[in-house]
């Protein structure tokens, strides 16, 4: 028997090429822009707040996501819950590396769902796909 499709939903950061939330759609997950959601150049805590308020995967390219998911998420009740694909790779190979990378990200997904903690960390780079737990 298959198991449920996980159904996931992304905030795309600003720096984050619109090709990657159509591959996220093309899995059947939804995406959010942030031009749709929070005036662009918005300061990156405020990117953080409103992807964990609208209950959403940031997918970041800039390393002050990681930073501030480090700083805050692991220990400071305000980004607790932040999860973050931080993709490393330059901007045409984007969206084949999400593709390359759904299948991990739906399985840790699945993982840290069941686990109650439901706390996401990827890092998609040109050569390594990983995942914090």
């Amino acid at each position: 028997m298959n198991a449920p499709k996980v159904l996931l939903r992304f905030f795309l950061d600003e720096g984050v090429p619109d090709s990657v939330g159509r591959v996220c759609t093309s899995f059947a997950h939804e995406v959010i822009y942030l031009r749709d959601a929070i005036a662009t150049g918005s300061p990156d805590e405020l990117v953080c707040t409103a992807a964990q308020e609208n209950d959403a995967i940031l997918v970041a390219c800039d390393g002050d996501m990681r930073q501030l998911a480090k700083k805050y998420g692991f220990s400071n009740s305000r980004y607790k819950k932040l999860n973050l694909i931080k993709i490393s790779t330059t901007s045409p190979r984007a969206a084949s590396r999400m593709q390359q990378a759904m299948s991990l990200i739906e399985h840790e997904w699945k993982i840290s769902e069941a686990k109650m903690a439901r706390r996401l960390y990827v890092e998609v780079s040109p050569a390594v796909i990983r995942t914090y737990r």
